[in-house]
């Protein structure tokens, strides 16, 4: 990760200068730039609708739609996401900077699958159902707050390259 010490003391960063250039210059970022922020926006109304369901018992079929809104966002940026680490790693998933993040995403699509699987086939009453869609949803923010911080160290990295390009030499 960016700023931790390898055991020869120099840091490791999270991109190579070749991939920061790949990253910075791909229609993929821009694309996970926006979808990112629509997603959690979804998730957001989502939640409330979810909730307002357990809460009142009214609202099931709101909260079903968005939930599987919400399913649509994640793998749209889930296919979208792994054509980026191809783009900037070259590997569709599990790139040694992002393997993490990919493992506990795959987590988080098979809890909203299983909210899928759960409605078309009728396994689980709808409150059950709406707990489920909630265990997603804590996955989610879990797998967001993990991009998040790479996210951040990103930007850490950058500020630490803009330093020393600007050092004298």
């Amino acid at each position: 990760m960016a700023g931790s010490q390898r055991a020869t003391g120099k840091p490791v960063f999270l991109y190579t200068e070749e991939q920061r250039a790949r990253r910075d210059n791909s229609v993929w970022t821009l694309i996970q730039g926006v979808l990112a922020p629509l997603q959690f926006l979804v998730f957001i109304i989502s939640l409330a609708l979810v909730l307002r369901y357990l809460w009142t018992g009214s609202g099931y079929d709101a909260a079903t739609v968005s939930i599987l809104v919400k399913t649509v966002f994640l793998l749209t940026i889930m296919v979208t996401g792994a054509i980026w680490e191809k783009v900037v790693f070259g590997q569709y998933l599990f790139a040694p900077a992002f393997f993490w993040e990919d493992v506990f995403s795959f987590l988080v699509i098979a809890l909203h699958l299983a909210y899928v699987w759960a409605l078309w086939t009728g396994a689980l009453s709808p409150t059950e159902e709406m707990l489920l869609a909630l265990s997603a949803y804590a996955a989610y923010v879990v797998n967001a707050g993990q991009f998040l911080w790479k996210l951040r160290a990103a930007r850490l990295q950058a500020s630490a390259n803009s330093l020393t390009d600007e050092a004298p030499a």
